[in-house]
């Protein structure tokens, strides 16, 4: 059986890991939407109309 400093290590490179390679997806995900649906000032818009 593995003792407490162990286990607890092993949380928080888990928990750390996981939070980290969370917060990664996201970002990849914003960066993918901001190049499929590219922002464009109002100034813009009212122009091709």
């Amino acid at each position: 059986m593995i003792d407490k400093w162990t286990f607890g290590l092993t949380m928080l490179v888990t928990g750390m890991g996981g939070t980290l390679l969370t917060l990664l997806f996201f970002s990849f995900l914003i960066y993918l939407l901001k190049c499929v649906f590219p922002y464009k000032k109002e100034e813009e818009i009212k122009g091709e109309e």
